[in-house]
């Protein structure tokens, strides 16, 4: 892949892993453990690349919902992947950073998501952005109530507030947008996935479910991503 084509961030929707083991006739437990390891493969091609920052929506905050065996499964898959993140990281010079509320997991699974977000914060390389109990709108009232929070103590105005104050309170603060997020199983929506930052992305909705996601399946996303014209609300030129 060549670097000078690279999206700066590309932002994947993981969606799939509950079809595939339904179509493998094996437990969905299987299907995420599945997915996981393809999301170590992506991150290393991603890394191999130059890609500059990638993001992931792993667990959002409607995730709660599904069944307490599910959830379990889900929380144990971190307890196993999370601290092999961390050496691999520090072998990549990886930068790991959370965006959602970790408060709602286990104390001993917040305890290894904040050792792997501290461990690895002075990495140059890649940063990887996975999302954990998150939820764009919660994201947005967080910072929501940070900014109220000022306006109360009268350090801000209120309509002194700006977009970039805004950008500047979300979790993905320092974070550029993500210019292509890439859904898979074809669902053709955001599932509440950085609502706020995807206001100009651009969207690539393969039909591949996320345990069989590959290379090959990320370049043909990017080379669609290539083949569009962004303007950001202008125009290119003017007889555009």
């Amino acid at each position: 892949m060549d670097a000078n084509k690279l999206p700066r961030h590309i932002a994947v929707i993981l969606d799939g892993n509950g079809r595939w083991a339904k179509k493998k006739g094996v437990p969905r437990a299987i299907g995420h453990k599945e997915g996981c390891e393809t999301l170590k493969h992506i991150l290393d091609t991603c890394y191999e690349w130059g890609v500059s920052f990638f993001s992931v929506y792993a667990f959002s905050t409607e995730n709660w919902k599904r069944s307490q065996a599910e959830v379990t499964a889900l929380i144990q898959l971190m307890r196993y992947y999370l601290p092999r993140l961390e050496k691999r990281s520090m072998e990549r010079n990886t930068k790991v950073r959370i965006m959602g509320d970790i408060d709602g997991f286990p104390a001993d699974v917040q305890k290894i998501m904040h050792h792997l977000v501290d461990t690895t914060a002075a990495n140059t390389g890649l940063t990887f952005i996975m999302g954990l109990n998150y939820g764009g709108r919660d994201e947005l009232r967080r910072a929501m109530v940070k900014l109220a929070e000022k306006v109360k103590r009268g350090e801000l105005e209120p309509d002194a507030i700006t977009e970039q104050m805004i950008s500047e309170n979300l979790d993905t603060a320092g974070i550029p947008d993500p210019d292509l997020i890439i859904r898979t199983s074809g669902e053709m929506r955001l599932s509440n996935f950085m609502t706020w930052q995807s206001a100009y992305s651009e969207f690539e909705f393969p039909t591949v479910l996320w345990p069989d996601f590959s290379d090959a399946d990320l370049e043909e996303a990017v080379n669609i991503y290539n083949s569009r014209d962004r303007r950001f609300g202008g125009r290119k030129n003017e007889e555009s």
